[in-house]
């Protein structure tokens, strides 16, 4: 099976996680637009989620029109702005700015359709995760704030500092077994600062028959069907990634930490005892 999809480097549109062959629920496209250039696309059965990576667009969901959208430079660079385009609906992207911009299309199998939104930057909730060297930060694009509004996509990014990893612990959601775990596919797709750096993206499963590790270097996407797959930076180099996920049994998220390193849950509140007794 191909879980790495590297990066290649092309203006336009690409295709490059196909809902139901690739993975069963999920999907992801990229859109690279010179100044002033535009793309039409339909939904169909799916629903997306246009997130802006860098530049400015005007955006129309079923002639529905967004302006003057998206206000970071790079996906380091702060919140993006986002906008959901449910199934059966019709959507233009067209860069706004004259210079360049640069959308990722996440797309999940869907069948009940909503009304469009936007995600502001400042409605994007922000995390920081984990402690020492797991520790990197989260924003949830449309998680919590999906509900009622879409019906299976989850959205979001997250930037590991360098040298540190995320997904930390490691879980993982490949088996319905509520309330301890849920089954939902998820891909992610990286950006690394500087550009010339790597990361790594670890998978594996509870008796190895899935064991693998993937350098990851700038525009990489990665798919993520079953097991664990916790992420590295290495050092010197932040490592961003942008995450969808959707699967069969709704939106609750249920992740199962591999038991082997649940022991881990513990340094932080010995940490904290530590420093308030010292």
């Amino acid at each position: 099976m191909q879980y790495l999809y590297p990066n290649q480097d092309l203006t336009g549109y690409r295709q490059i996680v196909k809902v139901g062959e690739d993975l069963e629920f999920c999907g992801f496209e990229l859109i690279r637009l010179d100044a002033g250039k535009s793309f039409e696309s339909e939904t169909l059965d799916e629903e997306a989620v246009l997130v802006i990576l860098s530049g400015k667009c005007d955006i129309s969901v079923n002639k529905k029109e967004y302006t003057n959208l998206g206000v970071r430079k790079d996906v380091f660079s702060g919140n993006p702005t986002s906008v959901y385009v449910p199934v059966k609906s019709s959507f233009k992207i067209r860069e706004a700015q004259g210079l360049f911009a640069e959308v990722a299309i996440v797309t999940a199998k869907a069948e009940k359709q909503f009304e469009p939104f936007i995600v502001m930057p400042e409605d994007v909730v922000c995390n920081n995760r984990g402690i020492l060297n797991y520790k990197r930060d989260v924003r949830d694009i449309i998680v919590a704030n999906g509900e009622g509004k879409v019906h299976r996509i989850i959205v979001g990014e997250t930037i590991n500092y360098p040298g540190h990893w995320s997904g930390y612990p490691s879980h993982k959601h490949d088996v319905y077994n509520p309330p301890y775990e849920t089954k939902m596919e998820e891909i992610y797709h990286f950006r690394i600062k500087p550009e010339g750096g790597f990361g790594v993206q670890v998978m594996y499963n509870e008796d190895l028959s899935l064991r693998k590790a993937y350098l990851i270097k700038d525009g990489d996407t990665v798919i993520l069907p079953e097991g664990y797959h916790p992420i590295a930076a290495a050092p010197g180099f932040q490592v961003y990634y942008l995450w969808v996920m959707a699967g069969e049994h709704g939106r609750e998220l249920l992740p199962r930490e591999d038991s082997k390193l649940s022991w881990l849950n513990n340094v932080g509140p010995l940490i904290k005892y530590y420093n308030i007794i010292t």
